[in-house]
């Protein structure tokens, strides 16, 4: 059971998960369904529709802060170590990408400053702009990478190619 210790935790997790799903779908499906004059198809096809936009969005802008052509993807030596430690790690390992579109920060809640985000998540988004220049600075002082795309367009672009790249590996093998 990995890092549960016994059926007992096991159980009582399991408990909790179901009980929290049982709640969401009661105020996001049931709820609606029975104070609403809106027909059942209606309300379902809504919390499906709200699900894959959600998803898209959140695959997106996940994936292209790290799924890219240029970051590494460092594995674990036989003693299952990785090579450096974890900041340097996050570096190599994500992107940034609209770093000066204020309007997109906005919208993501600052995730476009992936770097930022990794190597400080107890400090607010909005200095996340502010504390990337001295970050890059720092980066290029001790010569550790930092990946940056200027839009979001063009991260997507480069996660395409990624991904492109990945497929025409599996037909290599």
């Amino acid at each position: 059971m990995g890092l549960i210790k016994d059926k007992a935790e096991y159980r009582r997790i399991l408990l909790k998960i179901i009980f929290w799903k049982v709640i969401y779908f009661s105020y996001v499906l049931v709820l609606p369904l029975l104070l609403t004059s809106f027909a059942a198809w209606i309300v379902i096809l809504a919390f499906l529709c709200m699900h894959f936009v959600t998803g898209l969005c959140i695959s997106l802008v996940f994936q292209s802060a790290h799924v890219m052509p240029d970051i590494e993807y460092p594995l674990p030596n036989d003693a299952g170590k990785l090579e450096h430690e974890r900041l340097v790690h996050q570096l190599a390992t994500t992107c940034n990408f609209s770093p000066k579109s204020k309007f997109f920060s906005w919208l993501i809640g600052g995730l476009n400053f992936q770097i930022e985000h990794h190597l400080f998540p107890h400090i607010s988004h909005v200095h996340y702009k502010h504390i990337a220049p001295i970050v890059k600075t720092t980066t290029k002082e001790f010569g550790i990478p930092y990946y940056s795309y200027p839009s979001f367009f063009s991260a997507l672009k480069g996660h395409g190619n990624m991904l492109r790249k990945l497929g025409r590996l599996a037909y290599q093998n």
